[in-house]
């Protein structure tokens, strides 16, 4: 029985961990919290993130990197994105030539302002590595509720074992060799969440709604396509079907702290009170960063930066959006 090594014990790493017992598998979970790891050993789940989940007997917990990822076939990565490198240089003078990497992690370093697949070959090379992206929310995978996601890596049988290692319930995972635009579909569309829920705190409907995400569609496959992603990627699950979900339904922590911005809160103040990471807070610096290098027209992401970094009023964000000269949708 193959062992899978599940790094991160937030909500979306013991969903991640729960889908993978459904195949009878050999999972270890990892927190770096001992505290955390003895209060789910006691209680058999994850009270804090996900309290009507119980853990299956296949499900061991860890406060032990190196115990947890010895030998694992699979080393899954469910971290924030500011801790991935941290972990990578944690596990990299341990981890076995032939075991396998892969992340759910969503958005880019904030250190080094590199993709999480450039920070990764940096420390393991020679090392096989999958990205799972997608629409999904961690209550509903833990609940066995129908999902799909996507699971790229330019190693296409490390892509469908890893497929095969989580499919089961009513869970399909799909493979794509597009990593480049998995990943940025899954970091951007925390942006254009966090300006959906913008836009619904102040009032603006269902007609701004769709057009923000259409709009923010295009630039994120703008983006994507000049750093070597795929159009068909984000017409997919983990560009469009991912957008679609964090725009659309308060469980995306993103859409409530666009919400809370719109409010009148601070950013400090609206992360304070979601409680859990929000990954498009820092996302939306790196992207936005990189698209003035790169000279890529974002202006969604723009907007969303300056009322994050620049304290500019929501409601002046969105006017500088409405005024924007006149152009072809297709330009």
């Amino acid at each position: 029985m193959s062992k899978i090594a599940v790094i991160g014990a937030g909500s979306w790493g013991t969903a991640l961990a729960l889908q993978f017992c459904r195949n009878q598998l050999d999972v270890c979970l990892w927190s770096h919290l001992s505290e955390d790891i003895e209060r789910m050993q006691l209680s058999r789940q994850n009270a804090v993130f996900l309290p009507d989940a119980e853990f299956p007997d296949n499900l061991q917990l860890t406060a032990n990197l190196q115990e947890c990822v010895n030998d694992a076939a699979e080393v899954h990565i469910v971290v924030p994105s500011h801790a991935f490198s941290h972990v990578l240089q944690q596990i990299v003078s341990f981890i076995k030539p032939d075991t396998r990497i892969s992340w759910a992690t969503k958005g880019l370093d904030p250190d080094q302002h590199e993709l999480l697949s450039e920070v990764f070959k940096k420390y393991l090379p020679l090392h096989s590595y999958a990205v799972v992206s997608g629409p999904t929310f961690a209550n509903e995978v833990a609940r066995d509720l129908p999902t799909a996601l996507v699971i790229a890596s330019e190693n296409t049988t490390h892509a469908n074992q890893l497929a095969d290692y989580l499919s089961a319930g009513h869970f399909r995972p799909y493979t794509s060799d597009d990593p480049v635009g998995v990943q940025i579909g899954g970091a951007a569309k925390n942006i254009m969440a966090i300006a959906a829920g913008i836009s619904d705190g102040l009032g603006f409907g269902a007609n701004s709604r769709a057009a923000l995400i259409t709009r923010g569609l295009a630039e994120i496959t703008r983006l994507g396509c000049h750093l070597g992603g795929k159009t068909e990627t984000f017409m997919g699950l983990a560009g469009l079907g991912d957008l679609v979900l964090t725009c659309t339904d308060n469980q995306s922590r993103n859409r409530r702290f666009g919400l809370a911005l719109a409010s009148g809160k601070s950013a400090d103040q609206a992360k304070q009170n979601i409680g859990q990471e929000v990954e498009g807070y820092l996302t939306t610096r790196e992207i936005y960063l990189k698209s003035q290098q790169l000279g890529i027209e974002m202006p969604i992401t723009e907007q969303t930066y300056r009322v994050l970094y620049e304290n500019l009023p929501p409601l002046e964000a969105v006017k500088a959006l409405l005024s924007r000269q006149q152009r072809a949708e297709q330009d």
